[in-house]
């Protein structure tokens, strides 16, 4: 699931961002100003920061370095009631992605939320796939097959994989399948089925985010 983080010392507004987000089944964690934030990070996780930049304490400039020192993999989203251009230039020299000005609707805030997940899927798949020996791993049509026929069916036999391919040529078939074994993305269980490795369930669902986001097909 989800996980954002909404830095916020306006009970209010926090709540109200909190409520909005678990509607939209992420799951939201709070934190009343950034140095509780900075505590959280560096033991949870969270895919995404909502952070006010004016607020006691450490104020959210000055803690958009430590987030991402603490957790570079979040995506910063920066709200103020103080919106100027060298407000938020700065927000994003600092390591932020986004800028919201208050008062923001609803309806902006999700826009806002579900554009900055899109991008950092975008940047993970990128990054997962960015290797010669992943990117010829799945260069071939038929090794993505077999990879996204394992992720919808999960286990499954040499001639169960061949008949749900529907491929004749069963000398192919296993080559590609010992391809996909060197490159990390299968193996076999105890029954000799073939199963995905947390690398194929990776891979695969890099693959169908980036077939569904730019309309292709396999």
């Amino acid at each position: 699931m989800t996980r954002i983080l909404i830095v916020d010392d306006d009970h209010e507004l926090r709540e109200t961002i909190k409520e909005v987000i678990e509607q939209e089944n992420f799951q939201a964690t709070t934190a009343q100003n950034a140095d509780e934030a900075l505590a959280l990070v560096q033991h949870d996780s969270f895919d995404l920061i909502i952070l006010d930049m004016v607020m006691p304490g450490t104020d959210g400039m000055n803690a958009i370095p430590l987030l991402r020192r603490y957790s570079p993999g979040s995506r910063i989203v920066v709200i103020t009631a103080f919106s100027t251009v060298q407000n938020a230039v700065q927000a994003l020299r600092q390591g932020a992605h986004d800028y919201l000005s208050k008062p923001f609707t609803i309806e902006t805030l999700l826009a806002t939320i579900g554009k900055n997940l899109q991008e950092a899927s975008f940047t993970d798949c990128a990054e997962t796939l960015d290797s010669e020996d992943i990117f010829q791993g799945l260069a071939n049509q038929l090794r993505r097959q077999i990879i996204f026929t394992l992720k919808q069916q999960g286990n499954m036999c040499f001639m169960e994989l061949v008949r749900a391919l529907a491929i004749e040529d069963h000398t192919k078939v296993n080559f590609h399948l010992k391809v996909l074994r060197e490159a990390g993305f299968i193996e076999q269980d105890q029954k000799k089925c073939y199963i995905l490795t947390s690398a194929g369930e990776k891979a695969a669902s890099c693959l169908a985010f980036i077939n569904k986001n730019l309309g292709l097909t396999d």
